[in-house]
């Protein structure tokens, strides 16, 4: 299916043929004058200075033997006659020129331009009459004669009109661009037609999407659900005949990259129904009423091609809340937001248009967007689980030589947490690296290459890091991977190295959680624990903190400040929670100055006893952190098999239902580094306090509030 304009087919609009020409309007007409102005002395006046003499005075002329040559036009049947350079001085020559001329300038002038013209009856009779004059005065110093066929006016006019020749180009190309410029469905998309829709429009008959509903894997339900909608525009009686009613909206919701935007794709690519396509931000424009100008015309195009789908993606661009902060606020966004509320469910609403979105911040969007009667549905697509990601991993290796021992079931279970374009990342980086290595097809150890790539970054093998410090991380990794071996309700190891990868990354130790959506005080605790053995392996062995603990501080400051001020998880604040995410960006905090010191003191008092349990367990502990701290000094990098033949099995680990690999969840990596940073798995917020970090900036609000800089 392909682009259309902004005009309907239905009255000639540019599927007919090739682009348009501009329409023509009020400024073509002050081109136009402002042309003709210009060109008038042009076209209606002779050569400069030049002067129609007689035949008495042509006769004068040719006697003096001042005339250098002459030039007979024979279409105007007229004699151009050049005088010479040296004649200047005569006042008859003289008077042609205005009297501040000098010799030089009036030698110049006489060069370039005839002076006088003479017009011809019969050139016969001038011939002879020449002739005659020649030897009538005995000149000798005969002048130059050439004849030109051109037609005197037309040359007149050319020479006119060439010296505007590029401005009428530039002014066309002009008026094409703010007229005719670049557009989607809406035709010319320009200065003229900024209130026109940019929506792309697919319908059937034209090029079509090349994507369909096979090529989306793992979002079994959210696709159920799309396919019922164009189901509902291709069978409408088999859901009226009951008295129902087709659904006016969708909204799919979902963390980035879990395939909201592919899935419209695919319903672009199966529907038989007009679809329209455009983003939020294809309604705000620099022009005040252009947003709500833009959702009047795409509604009017709609109706036109109804039953239809109108797909508008990254919604949350003009459909936030409106009124929240009046420091914040903007008209046009809102005004442009008021008009799309009325297009969907208005005085005068339509049938037949089925409007589908995408955002991933649901909640800033308005209360009155996401009603029913509006959106009807919210379309949840979350993360894929380990059978998803399967799938996916089976679409995006379609294209890919891969080895015949490839394990596509252990690769979904190495990737826990990622989204499907992670995985497409992934699959694309295997690719790559095999082809650098110069193999014939994509083998396990490529992914799992790419997979520490995508997690930690670029391996910095030329990276100088000095013994000490290399110690220090060995140490610190260990810390890690011991409590989260020998913690009930920590998260079991997966990988552990001290290769530097990424910008600043020193190390990072990749862990498995299991999925789940409840979380208690013992498994928080825990995980705690297991992101200070870190700092508290330094303490123990080297008797002095490093600077790599930034990013497991950052990670425990939001789990405790979450847990007392949102989960009601402190006995001293009790079963309250400050965060409201209606007042998300209120300056205001929503405790007073003497809770906010408690919060304060109660999350200093929770991280102080967490890293002393995790002090007294690592110096227990405190062999087996040596024994995994000189394998990574040795191999650099350490699997679980190999933590397990160095300090035995992890005792709390259990098989669930025969099948513990329906248990994973997104990875955790704590990554250690001179600076900030953060690696993770999936590239998303922190696994185990996944609300927990949802809900950080209601958090770290308070905490700046109360005067605590963690």
């Amino acid at each position: 299916m392909i682009p259309e304009n902004n005009k309907s087919n239905k009255k000639g609009g540019p599927m007919g043929g090739g682009p348009k020409l501009p329409k023509f309007n009020i400024y073509w007409v002050y081109g136009i004058l402002a042309l003709t102005i210009l060109l008038a002395p042009r076209l209606f006046q002779l050569a400069p200075d030049t002067t129609v003499i007689s035949h008495n005075e042509f006769v004068k002329l040719m006697a003096s033997g001042d005339i250098e040559k002459y030039v007979k036009v024979e279409n105007t049947k007229s004699v151009r006659i050049y005088i010479k350079g040296d004649s200047i001085q005569k006042a008859f020559y003289n008077s042609k020129f205005p009297a501040n001329y000098t010799a030089e300038q009036k030698k110049a002038k006489v060069k370039g331009n005839y002076l006088f013209e003479y017009k011809v009856d019969d050139w016969a009779s001038f011939n002879k009459e020449v002739n005659d004059i020649y030897t009538k005065y005995a000149i000798t110093n005969i002048p130059d004669s050439n004849t030109d066929s051109e037609n005197d006016l037309f040359s007149r006019i050319i020479s006119g009109i060439l010296p505007f020749l590029l401005l009428i180009v530039v002014w066309i190309l002009l008026m094409r661009k703010m007229g005719g410029g670049s557009g989607g469905s809406g035709g010319p998309g320009g200065i003229f037609n900024v209130g026109k829709s940019k929506a792309t429009l697919f319908e059937k008959g034209g090029t079509k999407v090349n994507i369909t509903f096979a090529d989306v894997a793992g979002l079994e339900e959210a696709k159920e659900e799309v396919m019922e909608i164009v189901d509902f525009l291709k069978n409408p009686k088999k859901y009226t005949n009951l008295g129902g009613k087709i659904p006016k909206g969708a909204l799919l919701i979902g963390p980035p990259g879990t395939g909201k935007t592919l899935l419209a794709k695919a319903m672009a690519g199966e529907a038989q129904v007009p679809f329209f396509s455009l983003s939020g931000s294809d309604f705000v424009e620099m022009f005040v009423g252009v947003g709500a100008s833009r959702v009047r015309d795409l509604f009017k195009q709609a109706r036109e091609k109804a039953p239809c789908i109108i797909f508008i993606d990254e919604i949350d661009a003009i459909g936030r809340a409106r009124g929240k902060n009046a420091m914040m606020s903007n008209d046009e966004r809102e005004n442009t937001l008021n008009q799309l509320l009325v297009e969907m469910d208005g005085f005068g609403g339509d049938t037949g248009i089925i409007i589908l979105a995408a955002t991933n911040r649901p909640d800033v969007l308005d209360s009155a967007l996401l009603r029913p009667g509006r959106f009807d549905r919210q379309i949840s697509i979350d993360r894929p689980d380990v059978k998803g990601r399967q799938e996916i991993f089976k679409v995006h290796l379609g294209p890919i030589k891969v080895s015949e021992s490839l394990d596509i079931y252990k690769l979904a279970e190495q990737t826990p947490g990622f989204a499907g374009a992670d995985i497409a990342n992934v699959c694309n980086e295997a690719a790559l690296i095999a082809a650098r290595k110069g193999k014939s097809g994509v083998e396990m150890q490529d992914f799992q290459d790419a997979i520490d790539r995508v997690i930690g970054g670029l391996e910095k093998k030329n990276k100088i890091i000095s013994p000490n410090e290399k110690e220090v991380i060995a140490y610190h990794e260990a810390g890690h991977a011991v409590c989260g071996w020998f913690l009930e309700h920590a998260y079991p190891l997966l990988k552990v190295t001290i290769v530097p990868r990424g910008t600043a990354a020193l190390g990072y130790a990749q862990y498995t959680p299991k999925e789940q959506y409840l979380y208690t005080v013992e498994q928080l605790t825990d995980q705690m624990c297991m992101t200070l053995g870190g700092r508290a392996a330094e303490q123990i062995f080297f008797s002095k903190i490093s600077t790599g603990a930034s990013n497991d501080l950052q990670q425990i400051s939001k789990m405790a400040y979450s847990m007392v001020t949102t989960y009601g998880m402190n006995d001293k604040i009790g079963n309250v929670s400050f965060y409201d995410p209606s007042q998300e960006n209120s300056f205001q905090k929503p405790f007073s100055e003497e809770t906010g010191k408690i919060i304060d003191e109660e999350v200093r008092k929770m991280i102080g006893e967490a890293y002393q349990r995790t002090l007294q367990l690592l110096t227990e502990r405190k062999e087996e952190v040596e024994k995994l701290a000189k394998a990574l000094l040795d191999k650099e990098v350490l699997h679980k098999s190999d933590v397990e033949e160095l300090i035995g099995k992890r005792p709390f680990e259990t098989e669930k239902n025969g099948d513990i690999h329906e248990t994973f969840a997104p990875t955790e990596t704590t990554v250690e580094g001179a600076t900030d940073n953060t690696a993770n798995a999936s590239a998303v917020n922190d696994v185990a306090t996944e609300d927990t970090i949802d809900h950080a900036n209601a958090t770290i609000n308070a905490a700046d509030a109360s005067g605590n800089n963690e």
